[in-house]
Formats: structure tokens, sequence, C-alpha cells
């Protein structure tokens, strides 16, 4: 399913540099097409078997009419049992066939429809894994879910109606026309005029649609988002006693989405009325002029019902087209998000001829390094170089806002510097093999972030072959190991999403007891000692010691405390490198470390 969901990504990207090649194509080529063209490839058989048993149900139900009429003709009007026997028992086969045939169809294209589902949303998440910090902060999470599953689900459910009443309207159309001059070709000319009608009356309301399908993906979009902030910051909600205010917030992006649906429903409620009027007007008309044939002596009784019959099957395989083409117009707005996310690159490109060797593990330099995030007009960083070997201490401290944490992302590659290099190894970032380069790493985030499942499966989130013994080392270092000891479960208690049901603290050594255990020749700590009280920090700091004596260790702090011992200190301000060295020259050479050591113990004094 990997395999499958990459190569379809592979191919759309291909469809993506072809359109950029060829001008205006994907402009004139519609998503909806395109996507299910790609992505239905796999399942060419299935849809095969479904338009050949479609077309054969639908030749049966065709041909039930005529029978009838036959029946009716020469049977009933003539009292000739036995033939009302024998051709009642042909309709009783050809119906069993019609059964059969439907179901099967039926079974078929909802097993195309299901695997098509499932690749795209494998491709989509295949997609997003690739994206850097950058594109998943230009979609924004909630749209990015609501992409993956509700977009996806709206294609599935058209691919599903595609492959039955699709498949079936047309067929249906075109036989029960002919079947209908078949009978009476002069009566047959009432649908010169309900058909164009009928399509005329479909179009007009199909076109308003259009908008409010797309207004209606944006305000889901809207909604998640709203949801999405405040079950994630309840906590913040009910300590500035916003409760109402968030309510209110939510109730006017709920109505929005309400409005929208409302009116949908109206155009939709408009359809189906519409459709049984030209129907029922059809009907009487083909009632009044075939009565009239049958006294004329040109039409027989059972014609007649065949004709009725036939029109019906008319009018409804145009109502089922236009069905389809009320669920059009959504599925294309949901197609078109999809493929957006399908067809957008990663600012993070992986190298055509990676690097597979790492010569000198540990090593990182920085070599005029600048970000710029797109459309800035000044970058995050400027012009920063330094170097941190292996077997020593790197700190980075400076104001907020001053670029520390875009610095270290640099180095993993979540996102890729502008300008300049950012060597590991002594290669170039951009040049190594993702999975090497970050399999050297153990990056503990200023957001400390666990999933949801046990202590154990977070800590192997690190290394998936770690024993239990190696995972109480991890969590011995990091003075974690008290307080999972008293938990129910110890190492199997369970964690919520996010580990709401540790606290700050818990989850920020947790999160470090995480990097241990893959026992990287790099460790980048992004502000990892902020939830720990002082007596905490010195103790798990003296506990690192050892085990990260042979690593590259490079530390983003806010407190003097936490770095003061390190070998080597770099001093960022407004993204750039204002002072390198220790603790004792800076205090001389860089007023502004000085200047955040005396707040600092000014801090300290006035507690």
């Amino acid at each position: 399913m990997r395999a499958t969901a990459s190569v379809a990504v592979g191919n759309f990207e291909n469809h993506e540099q072809r359109s950029r090649g060829e001008g205006q194509l994907s402009g004139r080529v519609p998503m909806l097409i395109r996507l299910m063209a790609e992505f239905l490839r796999p399942y060419r058989r299935e849809l095969a078997v479904v338009v050949v048993l479609q077309f054969v149900a639908t030749a049966a139900a065709l041909y039930l009419p005529a029978l009838n009429a036959q029946l009716i003709d020469d049977g009933v009007t003539r009292g000739d049992i036995g033939y009302i026997v024998s051709t009642g028992g042909v309709m009783l086969a050809v119906s069993v066939l019609q059964i059969v045939c439907s179901v099967g169809s039926v079974y078929f294209g909802a097993r195309a429809a299901m695997g098509f589902g499932r690749d795209v949303r494998q491709a989509v998440m295949h997609r997003v894994g690739t994206f850097s910090a950058r594109e998943v902060g230009r979609f924004g999470a909630p749209s990015l879910i609501t992409r993956n599953t509700n977009d996806v689900q709206q294609v599935q459910m058209l691919v599903v109606m595609s492959a039955t009443i699709l498949v079936m309207a047309p067929i249906m159309c075109i036989g029960g026309i002919v079947m209908a001059v078949r009978e009476d070709g002069g009566l047959a000319l009432v649908l010169t005029a309900t058909v164009p009608v009928l399509a005329l009356t479909m179009t007009l309301i199909i076109a308003r649609m259009v908008p409010a399908f797309r207004q209606m993906q944006e305000r889901i979009d809207g909604v998640n988002r709203v949801l999405r902030e405040q079950i994630t910051g309840i906590r913040v909600v009910r300590a500035f006693v916003r409760e109402r205010s968030e309510m209110q917030r939510f109730a006017v992006a709920n109505d929005e989405l309400t409005d929208t649906a409302l009116r949908v429903g109206r155009l939709t409620a408009l359809m189906f009325p519409a459709v049984m009027v030209i129907a029922n007007v059809t009907s009487v008309a083909v009632i009044w002029f075939g009565g009239h044939r049958i006294e004329d002596g040109h039409m027989q009784v059972g014609s007649l019902t065949a004709m009725l019959s036939y029109i019906m099957q008319i009018l409804m395989s145009v109502m089922m087209a236009s069905f389809i083409a009320m669920m059009a117009p959504r599925a294309a707005v949901c197609a078109e998000r999809i493929c957006e996310v399908l067809g957008t690159e990663s600012s993070v490109v992986p190298p055509a001829d990676p690097v597979t060797v790492m010569e000198q593990p540990g090593l990182v330099e920085l070599r005029g390094a600048q970000f710029r995030f797109p459309g800035a007009e000044e970058p995050v960083l400027r012009d920063i170089t330094f170097r941190a070997e292996p077997g020593k201490t790197t700190a980075i401290i400076g104001g907020t806002g001053s670029g520390k944490t875009t610095l270290l992302n640099l180095i993993p590659r979540l996102v890729d510097a502008t300008e300049g290099q950012v060597l590991v190894s002594g290669t170039d970032v951009r040049a190594l093999d993702a999975d090497l380069l970050r399999s050297h790493i153990g990056l503990v985030p200023q957001r400390p972030y666990l999933f949801s499942g046990t202590v154990a499966t977070n800590l192997r989130y690190g290394n998936p072959d770690a024993t239990d013994e190696e995972l109480w080392s991890a969590l011995e270092i990091a003075q974690a190991a008290d307080f999972v000891r008293v938990m129910p479960e110890g190492l199997d208690t369970p964690v919520s999403q996010g580990g709401t049901t540790v606290s700050g603290g818990q989850r920020q050594r947790l999160a470090i007891a995480r990097a241990l255990v893959r026992r990287p020749s790099i460790y980048l700590f992004d502000d990892a000692f902020s939830a720990l009280d002082l007596t905490t920090d010195a103790r798990l700091r003296a506990a690192l010691a050892p085990v990260t004596g042979d690593s590259c260790v490079i530390v983003v702090a806010q407190r003097v405390s936490t770095i003061i011992d390190a070998d080597q200190i770099v001093v960022l301000e407004d993204g750039e490198i204002v002072g390198v060295g220790t603790h004792e020259e800076l205090l001389v050479t860089c007023p502004c470390y000085a200047e955040i050591v005396e707040s600092q113990r000014s801090v300290e004094e006035a507690r």
C-alpha cells in the first residue's frame, strides 16, 4: 500500500511538472478527472467488470418492458395462458439476471472506490510527511486533516456513485431512446422536448451549487480550526474565564457552516421536485397522445405500457446523471484541495545522489547560514557561522525572537537555509541522506510532544529495539525514573495524546529520555530544561555529562545557569551572532550577554 501511494504521488508530481512545462494545460484538465484517473489506474480490472455487469443489468432492465408489452398484447388480450406463463418465466429469468449483475457491479464498484480512497489518503499522508515546517504552516493542521478525511470521502463517494449510476445512466438513456423509437417513433418525439428541458434545469441548479460547495469546505476548515484551538487550549480558556467568548466564536463558525449547508440543501431540495414535475408532465403527455394513437389503431395497449416504462427509464437515467452532477461540484472542489497538497513540493528537497556515510559523526558547522521566510522583508537569521565539535557542549542564548529555535531546526533539515551552508560530518546536510542524518540526531523540542500509547512506546520512538533496561537507564539520567515507578503500570502506563496526563516538567523529562534512548552522536536541546526547577536541572545536567561525553551537544536555553559550564556559548541578537566564547570571555567581550546575565542575577537577588 505504501509503494502504491508513493508511485501515485510520483506520477502526480510528473503531471505537475508537465503542466508547468506546457503552459495552461493544468487549467484545462479538471483536477477531479486527473485525480480519479491517476488513483483508479490500479483498479482497471474491477472497473471493467463493473462496466460489463452494468451493461448486462441495464440491457435486462430495458428488455423487461418489451417482454411486458408482448405479454399484454399477445397473451392477456388473447387469453393465451401458455404464452403468459412462458413469457412470465422469461421475465423472471431476466429479472434474476438483472439482480445478480446489479449486485455484482455494486460489489466490484465499492471495492474499487474503497481502494481508491485508501490510496489517496495514504498518498496525502505520504506527501504531508515530506513537508517542512514551512509547508505545514502554509496549509495549517486543521485544513490538512480535513483534506485527508472529509475531502477524500467526498471524492470517494463520487467514485462509488460513478461506478454504478454513472455507468448505467448513459446505457439506459440511449437504450431507452432506441427501444422507445422501436415501440412507436411518433410518440417518442415527446422526448425531444422533455429531455432538453430537464437537462437545462439541472444545469442551472448545479451551476449555483459550485461556489456553495467550495465555501462549505472552507467553512468545515474553519470549524475544525476553532474546535482544535479550543480543545488544545482548554486550560488557557478556563484560566482566563473566556468560555463565553470562545463559545460565541465557535457559534459564529458553526452558523456560517450551517448557513452554507442550508443554501446547498435548498438547491438540492429544488432538484428532485423539478425532475419529478418534468417526469410526470411527460407521462401525462405520453398517455394523452398514446390514447389517441390507440383509438386510431396506430398503437397497442402493451406498446403504450412499454413506452411509459421506457420514458420513465430515460428520465430516471437523466435524473441519476444529474444526481452525479450534483455531487461532482463538491467532489471537484475537494479534489482541487487534495491535488493542492499532492502537487506541493517540500522546500526541503531530498538530494538526487545522497551521501550515505558519515565519516566524522557529531561534527556540526554553519557557514554564513541565513534563513528567510517566504515573502518576509528581513531574514530571521543572518550570516550564522560557528562550529560545534564532538565531546563539547555548545550553547545558544538570546532574547525572545532572536532565531534560536530556527537555527536549531536547520541542523536536522526541518527547514533549509536560504543562503550559506549547514554541515554535519563535513557534508552539507542538503547532500546527506535524510534518514541517515536524522538517525544521528536526538532532538528535544521546545514544546515536547508525547503520542498516545504508553510510556514505553513513547520512549521507543528513539529506538524501537530498546530493551526495558535501556529505557530505565534513560529515565534515570533524565530524572524521570522516580515518577514513572510510582505510576500504576510503570512503563506500560497509558499516555494520552500530547502527554496531557502528565505535568509539563514530567513531559519534558520523558522527551529527554526519548532522545537518550537513541544514543545519537548529536544532541539538540531546544530550551528543554525550562520546565525544570534549578535542583532537577542541575542533577539532570550532571547525569547527562558522562552519557553525552563523546557526542556533540547543542543547547538552546533561556537561563544562564543552564549553560554556564558550556564549552562554547553563541549569543544571538536579532538573528545575528554578536558573541562566541565561554561564560567568562563573554562577560568581558559581549555587552548583550553581560546584560542577560545581569538581568537574571537581579531577578535571583530580588527573590
